[in-house]
């Protein structure tokens, strides 16, 4: 499927967001995907997964969830983007990135050409935290949480963890992880598995051996690319359900 991208501006109240913005070319009404970044920005990683999620028949859309802390920012894999981005991971807060992304939904609503039927969400690695804690508003459908390090253990700017947060869930979530990602341990997955089946929230969790943390991202030393077919196939499936 052919596809336009573009940059935009999510408003939430004063601040204007940077997005990109990959949509179906042609005329139509369309399902809409909301993408989440890891801790390096709105990078070319992020922009391709967009588009990927497009040209399945999706108006995608990722938002600068970095626009407080450092706009316009966009850095690759190494030692120093990773201290970069830390540093204004460290920063964000659990209410505004839920403002930001409610702000990125009802952008989505005002298009004509998305469907007002509900919304998905895909994030990886911090942006599988946020993701997770994004599944609690009420027009998120389906939520695509890539090892998301610390759900149990705690939420951005602090407070209770955000595995708390599990009975407020309101569509399903897929959830994965790889069994040698040395910041999320199994008993910490274990954990999340069992409160999403504790609080009966419809879920699936993928646990894919020897991949890493990044196993998705074929920019990355860890990239596992059987790992990461297997779970583009499942979000594929998620999306596409009612």
């Amino acid at each position: 499927m052919q596809i336009n991208t573009k940059w935009v501006q999510v408003h939430n109240g004063d601040l204007a967001i940077d997005a990109y913005l990959a949509t179906p070319t042609g005329s139509g009404v369309w399902p809409s995907v909301i993408v989440i970044q890891e801790i390096f920005g709105v990078n070319e990683h992020i922009r391709d997964v967009t588009d990927r999620i497009a040209k399945e028949g999706y108006v995608a859309i990722a938002p600068a969830i970095y626009q407080r802390q450092a706009p316009g920012f966009e850095t690759g894999y190494t030692s120093e983007g990773i201290t970069e981005g830390r540093k204004y991971k460290d920063q964000t807060k659990t209410s505004e990135l839920l403002s930001d992304i409610q702000a990125t939904i009802d952008y989505l609503y005002t298009l004509p050409t998305v469907e007002k039927t509900g919304v998905r969400t895909i994030g990886f690695c911090f942006g599988g935290l946020v993701v997770y804690l994004a599944a609690t508003l009420p027009e998120i459908k389906a939520t695509a949480s890539f090892y998301g390090a610390g759900i149990v253990t705690g939420s951005p700017g602090g407070g209770q963890p955000t595995l708390n947060w599990t009975s407020e869930i309101k569509g399903k979530i897929y959830c994965f992880f790889g069994l040698e990602d040395d910041s999320i341990p199994v008993d910490h997955i274990d954990k999340i598995e069992e409160t999403l089946t504790q609080y009966q929230i419809p879920h699936k969790i993928f646990r894919y051996q020897g991949a890493e943390h990044g196993f998705f991202c074929d920019r990355r030393a860890s990239y596992q690319p059987e790992a990461a077919q297997d779970a583009w196939q499942r979000v594929l499936e998620l999306f596409s359900q009612p």
